[in-house]
């Protein structure tokens, strides 16, 4: 794999060379209790989450977006190795929970989800990490019945003609480093911008000193330029080229290259005036070329026959455009479209013509108003609908190296309307207390992986045999701030009608015997749960925070428990900041999780079996020489414990690895960031 040039050079060359005033990344209000590391975001609002991706975070800084993303309350992540993990929010995964990149959805290549959308993020490239709860938006595209996640870049505008910087260097245990450099250059009338980013690491071991299959090497370039004719107009061309490779821990292929193109194009209008207050608009077109194999990262097979491949890729196209109009003081109305076009394609090497086996469509329409009762509530609500569309390209099928014929599908089309829409109630009491409750329902389209990946119980293909879920959900909150108080929770409550379940080891007739099959069936399902936590300066030097994150649901159809939830989940975090120099730990706590089904889940992985409870315990320090420029460093699991979450994979059987029930955690891991901006 080509690797991009390695940031740390440039970050160290620039910084020896220009001896720059520094600025801070971040410049918290008086009453928001800024972290010196993240452990766990506090809700800014009843309905989001929204924290700065570039401030360090305990445990290990992220090396992608799965990994930013469980410093949440209420979100996991389900290991494979030592990157591309598949975020879960409250249980759900994948489709689930939309994520968006400056407002652009992206899709992974691999049939096998080894890049999940969050595989090609890379934090420090962005400014803002936001997530919405529940289906509570209509404007960030279909389906979102967990949540939608926003990962952001602020407006870029330049007051007047100058440039600025932001760099940092990370190193950690198990050979790992990361660089990010973002450099901009501009003048009021508009701006060029590029990011690099690189991370890469070996294996890792287990606390028990095993290694685990789980070196990666990730690389991209972000090359952006703006027009902006006054603060508020911006017209921005953007393009991304990221690089990668990642060898996993619970399966019998590597990703041996993940190579995405991306190009954007995106026009804003704000503040004007009116009934017209806001315009945007956006393209994109991106390309993913994955290719998996059983020799590249890995010992080869002995016997050559054996070696395997797979060369998958996606193109995507698609855009969106909305307007928001301010028909009165009382009244705020968000109009819009979005639409997306992919095609899927696979061959076993690159000598092989590719063959299409899936197209995929969709087009929204989107309203949503918010309704100013006084000057302490409000009403807001929103209703979309969707055409969506899925064309089934294969002609025969196959399950591993096993041919099961002629796909009783083949050319078949599907076209569904989908309805999504929401209330919600916001209230504030004075200046400190906020409250919500809302009712959401949201139609989601099965997706590729459900569709085209799977076998349905009774037959080869899913195709035409998956009925599109329907959940209905109730959604309350209350967030409580004060000069040196934070404190939040929210809860939830839903009914998922067509539940589209994923079952692996069904057994199914094959000649004489039988053979094993995974399978995508619809089931009604139930979830509820609740996240909550508090945040407290018990003086200027000395903070305080805890967190506890609560789901549990049922499979109605099977009368299981519902799989592939995470158990009861809590942190304890104290933090001390003294002029220069800080410190801190936090104690995560992880209940046992009794309550599983054995081989149901969902595309990304099953239940195996109950897990036991554990405790980790991390500290940190740090040292900041100036305003914008810091050192980091910490130690994650600090007593070396051996454990893995209950919703990771499953270990495979790995040439010269020890094979373990699921894939363990990493053990005692030492890190350091350091940051430093100027301009």
């Amino acid at each position: 794999m080509s690797t991009f040039p390695r940031a740390t050079t440039l970050v160290l060359a620039l910084a020896a060379a220009f001896p720059l005033p520094l600025i801070a990344q971040i410049t918290p209000t008086a009453n928001e209790l800024a972290p010196i590391v993240i452990k766990a975001p506090v809700m800014d609002t009843p309905l989001e989450t929204r924290f700065a991706p570039r401030t360090p975070q305990q445990p290990l800084p992220a090396n992608d977006g799965a990994s930013l993303l469980k410093t949440i309350p209420g979100m996991s992540v389900i290991r494979k190795g030592g990157t591309d993990g598949d975020p879960l929010f409250r249980g759900m995964a994948a489709s689930r929970l939309n994520i968006l990149v400056d407002g652009e959805p992206i899709l992974g290549g691999c049939g096998m989800r080894m890049d999940p959308p969050t595989a090609y993020i890379f934090p420090d490239a962005f400014d803002q990490v936001t997530l919405l709860k529940g289906p509570q938006t209509v404007l960030r595209g279909p389906g979102a019945s967990a949540g939608t996640v926003l990962f952001e870049r602020k407006p870029v505008y330049f007051e007047e003609t100058g440039t600025s910087l932001k760099a940092s260097v990370t190193g950690a245990s198990a050979h790992r480093h990361d660089e990010y450099l973002d450099a901009q250059a501009g003048s009021p009338l508009g701006h060029v911008q590029a990011i690099v980013t690189h991370a890469q690491a070996g294996d890792y071991q287990d606390g028990d000193g095993r290694r685990v299959n789980a070196a990666y090497q990730r690389s991209s370039i972000t090359a952006l330029a703006g027009w902006t004719p006054d603060r508020h107009t911006r017209l921005e061309l953007s393009a991304v080229q990221s690089q990668a490779e990642a060898a996993y821990a619970d399966r019998s292929m590597d990703g041996a290259v993940f190579d995405r193109q991306q190009f954007g194009l995106k026009f804003e209008k704000r503040h004007m005036g009116g009934l017209i207050d806001q315009v945007e608009a956006q393209w994109q077109d991106s390309y993913v070329d994955h290719v998996m194999d059983n020799y590249s990262l890995r010992t080869p097979p002995a016997n050559p026959a054996m070696r395997m491949a797979s060369n998958p890729d996606r193109k995507t196209t698609g855009g969106r455009l909305a307007v928001t109009l301010r028909p009165d003081d009382q009244h705020r109305v968000v109009l819009g479209l979005d639409q997306q076009d992919n095609t899927h394609t696979v061959r076993s090497s690159d000598a092989q013509p590719r063959k299409e086996d899936a197209r995929f469509g969709n087009l929204g329409l989107f309203g949503e108003v918010t309704h100013v009762i006084d000057d302490a509530s409000r009403v807001v609500a929103g209703l979309r609908r969707d055409h969506w569309e899925a064309t089934d390209a294969r002609t025969t099928l196959s399950s591993a190296m096993m041919s099961l014929g002629a796909n009783p599908t083949a050319g078949q089309q599907r076209n569904e309307t989908l309805h999504s829409g929401f209330i919600r109630h916001e209230r504030e009491y004075g200046p400190n207390l906020q409250t919500m409750i809302g009712l959401g329902h949201t139609q989601r389209a099965p997706d590729y992986w459900e569709l085209i990946s799977k076998e349905a119980p009774d037959s080869t293909s899913t195709f035409d045999r998956l009925n599109p879920e329907q959940t209905t959900q109730l959604d309350v909150g209350l967030t409580y701030k004060t000069a040196s108080w934070q404190a939040y929770a929210s809860g939830f409550y839903s009914q998922v009608q067509d539940y589209i379940l994923i079952q692996t080891r069904v057994l199914k007739p094959s000649g004489m015997g039988t053979r094993s099959a995974t399978v995508a069936r619809n089931i009604d399902a139930r979830t509820w749960g609740m996240e909550a936590g508090v945040h407290h300066a018990f003086d200027p030097q000395w903070k305080g925070q805890a967190s506890l994150a609560w789901v549990r649901g049922s499979n109605r159809t099977d009368d299981l428990a519902l799989a592939q939830l995470p158990p009861l989940e809590a942190r304890l975090a104290l933090d001390w900041e003294g002029g220069r120099w800080s410190a801190g730990g936090l104690l995560r706590l992880v209940s046992a999780q009794k309550h599983y089904a054995l081989d149901q889940g969902n595309i990304v992985g099953q239940d195996v079996a109950p897990t036991g409870g554990f405790g980790v315990m991390s500290l940190h320090g740090g040292y900041r020489w100036r305003e914008g420029v810091q050192l980091t460093a910490g130690v994650d699991n600090l007593f070396d414990k051996t454990y893995a979450e209950s919703v990771s994979r499953a270990g495979a059987l790995v040439s010269g690895y020890e094979q373990t029930t699921r894939v363990n955690e990493p053990g005692r891991t030492l890190w350091v960031k350091w940051q430093f901006a100027l301009e």
